[in-house]
C-alpha cells in the first residue's frame, strides 16, 4: 500500500515528504497506523550518519498508533488495539531470556542496519530500497511495520498521540530511575541535563519518593519546568564551578548521578560529588572518542559504581504500562513536556528543539 512518510536522502539534509510503498506485514509483524511519534536526538545523528544508516531511509522510533493489519503467526494483537512502538530484540538470547531485552545480543544489527534480519526492508520508492525497520518501526510515516515483540498494548483511554515518546525517550529517563538505579525512597539524586530523557528522569525521581532532586541544566525555562514537576534543586552550570555548586546544595553528596549530556567535563564533576557507595548511570549518547577519567583510589575507598545504561534498563512490555497509568493517575505528566506539529512540519519542528523552545517535539501523521 502507499503510505506517506519523511525520508531522509542526505546526511545532514532536510527531511522530504514522500509518497512510499509498504509491504503487508509478515507472519510475526503488524501494520500499525501511526498517531503520533517523538522526535529523537538519535532520529537525527542517524540521518547524519553518526549511526551509519543506509540512505534513503525513514526513521522514527517512538511511534504510537492503532493495529490495523496482524501476521498470522500474531497472538497476542489484533485489529484495533492501541499500541507504543519500542526497540527490538531478538527474544532469544541470554540477554532476552533474562528479561533484559535492552542489552539483547542483537541490539545494533536490528535496531541500527535499516533492514529486517533478513536484509530486506518493508519500503521502497517506485522501486528504489529506503531503509527502514529503524528501532524496529520506522515511525516517521503514516504507516508503519513491526514485529509483534516491540508493540506494546497500551490503554485505550490514555491520548494515543502522546504516547510516542514512551518507547524510547521518555522510557529511558524514568527507567533509568525507576529500574536501572532504582532510587530508594528519601535518596538523593542529581541529574545532568533537562531535556526529554532528564525531566522524565526528574519526574522518576518523584514516583520513586526520592527527598532532593537536583537537576543541573543551562536553560534557564527547563529548570523551572524541573521545579514545577518535582525537582527540589536547580543548578545553572554555567553560574560557576560545577562541583561547588553541587557540594553547595549537597553538602554529604548524592546517592545516585544520572547523567544524560554525555559531556565529560560534566560528568566528572559530578562524580566528585558522588557520596560513598553511590552510582552513577549514563545513557548519553556520546562522541565515539569521548572519555572520562576515574579517580581509582576514590572509586574504590568510597565503593562507587558508574554504569552504562540503555533504554533504562527496561522491559517495555511492563514499564511503559507502568508509565501509562501513572500518568493517568497524575504523577507522571508527560503532556508538560510535548509540543506537537504534523508530520509535513518536521524539519520546523527540529529547528524549534535546537532552539529550545519545546522538550519534546510529537509528531502527527
Amino acid at each position: 500500500m502507499e503510505i506517506t512518510a519523511a525520508v531522509a536522502r542526505q546526511a545532514g539534509g532536510p527531511f522530504t515528504i514522500e509518497h512510499l510503498q509498504i509491504e503487508a506485514p509478515r507472519e510475526d509483524e503488524v501494520r500499525v497506523r501511526i498517531v503520533g511519534a517523538g522526535l529523537c536526538h538519535t532520529d537525527l545523528i542517524a540521518r547524519d550518519q553518526a549511526i551509519p544508516v543506509p540512505l534513503p531511509a525513514v526513521f522514527g522510533h517512538e511511534g504510537s498508533g492503532v493495529v490495523e493489519a496482524v501476521g498470522r503467526d500474531v497472538r497476542d494483537l489484533k485489529v484495533g488495539d492501541h499500541v507504543v512502538l519500542s526497540f527490538l530484540s531478538c527474544g532469544e538470547c541470554a540477554r532476552c531470556r533474562h528479561a533484559e531485552p535492552c542489552y539483547c545480543h542483537q541490539f545494533i544489527p536490528l535496531n541500527f542496519g535499516g533492514a529486517r534480519g533478513d536484509g530486506s526492508s518493508c519500503l521502497s520508492h517506485e522501486g528504489e530500497r529506503v531503509s527502514g525497520h529503524f528501532f524496529g518501526q520506522s515511525s516517521f510515516a503514516t504507516y508503519a511495520i513491526a514485529r509483534a515483540r516491540n508493540v506494546v498494548k497500551v490503554d485505550p483511554a490514555a491520548p494515543l498521540e502522546l504516547l510516542g515518546p514512551l518507547g524510547c525517550g521518555f522510557q529511558t529517563g524514568a527507567g533509568s530511575v525507576m529500574r536501572a538505579l532504582a532510587a530508594r525512597a528519601g535518596s538523593s539524586i542529581v541529574i545532568c541535563g533537562g531535556g526529554a530523557v532528564g525531566l522524565a528522569a526528574v519526574m522518576g525521581a518523584v514516583v520513586q519518593g526520592c527527598a532532593q532532586i537536583v537537576l543541573v541544566e543551562p536553560h534557564a525555562a527547563r529548570r523551572a519546568l524541573a521545579m514545577e514537576l518535582g525537582a527540589t534543586h536547580t543548578v545553572d552550570p554555567a553560574a560557576g564551578d560545577l562541583a561547588a555548586l553541587l557540594r553547595a546544595v549537597l553538602p554529604q553528596g548524592t546517592d545516585y548521578l544520572f547523567d544524560n549530556t554525555g559531556i565529560p567535563s560534566v560528568i566528572e564533576a559530578a562524580l566528585t560529588c558522588l557520596a560513598p557507595h553511590g552510582v552513577c548511570g549514563v545513557v548519553a549518547a556520546a562522541k565515539p572518542e569521548s572519555s572520562i577519567t576515574l579517580n581509582l583510589t576514590a572509586l574504590v575507598l568510597a565503593g562507587h559504581r558508574v554504569q552504562g545504561i540503555v533504554e533504562g534498563d527496561a522491559d517495555p512490555q511492563s514499564l511503559i504500562p507502568e508509565l501509562v497509568g501513572l500518568f493517568q493517575a497524575g504523577r507522571f505528566p508527560l503532556d508538560r513536556l510535548v509540543k506537537t506539529w504534523s508530520l509535513a512540519q518536521i524539519n520546523e519542528a527540529i529547528a524549534a528543539q535546537h532552539r529550545g523552545e519545546c522538550v519534546k517535539a510529537v509528531l502527527l501523521p
